[in-house]
Order: C-alpha cells, then sequence, then structure tokens
C-alpha cells in the first residue's frame, strides 16, 4: 500500500469492530458509522436509575482459538470474565435439571464493554443512519438521513448490520452480495427488563425453558462485576416473537410474566420491554463473510457465520483478511 485506503464500516456491533479494528491494527484509515447512540449492536446493556440489565446477547462462548485468545485479552483488560452461573433446563412435563457446565463469559461490568474496548482507538461516528451508497470514479459516497451525503470517498465500505437492513443498500450497487443478504432469514426477539426490591428465590441464575413463550431467564446480577439490585432478564422463544412482534408491550410482558411465573418467581416490582427486530438467523449461513474484490465492498456479521458473539468476531476477523488482500496489505 502506498497510502493508507479509506474505509467506511457501516455497523459497530461485535463483527463491525472485530474487522474494523484488524484494519485499524494495519495500518488502514478506519471510519465507522452506526445508527444508534454507541457501539455494542446486540451485545447490548438498559440502565436506568440504580438498575442495569443485559437484554441483548446474555453471554458467549469461546471455541475458536482465534476468539479464545482475543476473549483472554478481553479478559486482562477487564472488560471480560467468566460467568458462573448456576444454570438449569425446563423441559415441558420434564420439570428441572441442571445443565452440564460450559464455560461462559460476560461484559464487565455490562455486555456492552468488549465493544467499547474494541471502539476505543477508532473513529466511530453514532446516530448515523447510512441510507444510500454509489459508486463514483473517486470512490464510494454515502448518504445519511441524518446529515445528508458525507464529505469525501472511501476506497471500500464493508456492511456489519442485519441482513435485511443490508439488502436496499446493496440492491442498487451489488446485486451479488445483496443476493446473499436476501437469503438469510432473521427473526425477532422479546426481551423483558424486571426489577425486584429483594433477591428472588429460585435455585438458579440463568435457565433455559424449551416450553411456552419463553426460551431463556437469568438473574442479571449474578454476573461478575454487576451490583445488587435484584434485576432479571426474560427472552421470549423466536417463534413465540415472530407471531406476537407486532403486539403491544404490555401485552407481550402479560404473557411472559406469566410464564415466569410458572417456573416459580413472583411478581416484579417493575419491568421494562425491548423489541429486537433482528435478533437471529434461522439457520445462520456458514459464508464466514462476503467480499466483492471489484468493487470493493463486503459484508460480515453473525448471520453469515453460524450466529452467537463468536461467529460474528470470526465473521469480521475473515473480512479484514479479505480486504487486506484486496489492498496488498496481507
Amino acid at each position: 500500500m502506498n497510502k493508507s485506503p479509506r474505509i467506511a464500516v457501516i455497523g459497530a456491533g461485535i463483527s463491525g469492530l472485530s474487522c474494523s479494528k484488524n484494519l485499524y491494527d494495519n495500518a488502514f484509515d478506519i471510519f465507522v458509522y452506526d445508527k444508534s447512540r454507541g457501539p455494542a449492536g446486540r451485545m447490548s446493556t438498559r440502565r436506568g436509575d440504580g438498575w442495569q440489565c443485559d437484554h441483548g446477547a446474555q453471554y458467549f462462548t469461546a471455541r475458536d482459538p482465534g476468539f479464545r485468545a482475543e476473549v483472554a485479552r478481553w479478559q486482562a483488560a477487564g472488560v471480560a470474565d467468566v460467568w458462573p452461573m448456576r444454570l438449569a433446563v425446563f423441559n415441558e412435563g420434564d420439570g428441572q435439571r441442571s445443565e452440564t457446565r460450559l464455560e461462559r463469559f460476560v461484559g464487565v461490568p455490562r455486555m456492552t464493554a468488549p465493544a467499547r474496548f474494541l471502539a476505543a482507538p477508532l473513529q466511530l461516528t453514532a446516530q448515523t443512519t447510512i441510507t444510500r451508497l454509489e459508486r463514483m470514479p473517486a470512490g464510494w459516497q454515502m448518504t445519511s438521513a441524518e446529515h445528508g451525503q458525507l464529505p469525501g470517498h472511501f476506497d471500500a465500505v464493508l456492511l456489519a448490520v442485519p441482513a435485511p437492513q443490508a439488502v436496499p443498500l446493496l440492491e442498487a450497487v451489488a446485486p451479488d452480495l445483496a443476493a446473499i443478504a436476501a437469503g438469510a432469514v432473521m427473526r425477532g426477539s422479546w426481551a423483558l427488563m424486571l426489577r425486584y426490591d429483594a433477591p428472588v428465590a429460585l435455585s438458579f441464575d440463568a435457565a433455559f425453558v424449551n416450553s411456552g413463550p419463553l426460551r431463556w431467564v437469568a438473574r442479571d446480577n449474578s454476573k461478575p462485576g454487576r451490583g445488587t439490585q435484584e434485576t432479571w432478564l426474560l427472552h421470549a422463544s423466536a417463534e413465540w416473537s415472530e407471531a406476537h412482534i407486532e403486539e403491544t408491550p404490555e401485552t407481550v410482558a402479560a404473557a411472559l410474566l406469566q410464564a415466569f411465573g410458572r417456573l416459580g418467581a413472583p411478581a416484579p416490582q417493575a419491568w421494562s420491554a425491548h423489541r429486537w427486530r433482528y435478533a437471529d438467523t434461522d439457520s445462520a449461513l456458514d459464508a464466514g463473510c462476503a467480499w466483492n474484490a471489484g468493487l470493493r465492498i463486503g459484508l460480515c456479521g453473525d448471520w453469515l457465520n453460524g450466529g452467537k458473539v463468536e461467529g460474528a468476531w470470526l465473521s469480521g476477523q475473515a473480512l479484514a483478511q479479505q480486504v487486506a488482500q484486496s489492498f496488498g496489505a496481507a
């Protein structure tokens, strides 16, 4: 490379930040844009007066050697740790059983911490929704809903957003990538955050629920680095969420609280609901990433690499490698 290529990355979730940090470390000039108020994507935490609750990704595992090494770096930096939970599984008509121990990690002091750690050296522009991409002789031009046409041109554009959000950006400029994104079926998920004035007397800190509307429940304050405020998170199953995706928060809360009550939980003092419109992928793809070297535009995300936080990070790494090779930096 004679000069540092200017790369635009759309999306500051784990895949986008993984890709961005890799390229940044290899002397690329990186500009990250996200429509939210800050980085993390679905590794999100809701915060209120004296309480917090991870309402997106609940934990992550690390099987790939490269990702295990990355998680070790996060642990050394104090932004991740192992969650030593008491885990139960509830199957219909089968009662409660404990699950075999599996090492599960969380961000510390909240799930957003690893993303903020990755984003720290990057140039991140938040609350910027990219609505249009144009391939010009000088490079890629981008337009946002909030600021109109962004200044300057980019040598490459990388999309790290849910597949349905990528499709309209790609249809006119990279139909091959648009077709890949259109082939991914993403599903929604309702999340319910509960607050209690006293500890809830249940024999588990987290549980998989394999019947009814619930799929996952967790005592958020049992995670390392959290405070003492008793806070629980309920995730509805993808199937139930999709069937009730347009329901009111009140209707959703009533159904999920009733299901949680059947597990022995009392009514909370307060609750907050959040609808994730694109929470996971029905049969996530295993492409790793997608890169059009001729146009210098690419895709990464958990939906391209088996789902989950680990898949997102690895997808970002794979795309960064493809980009570096195209620019002769690998």
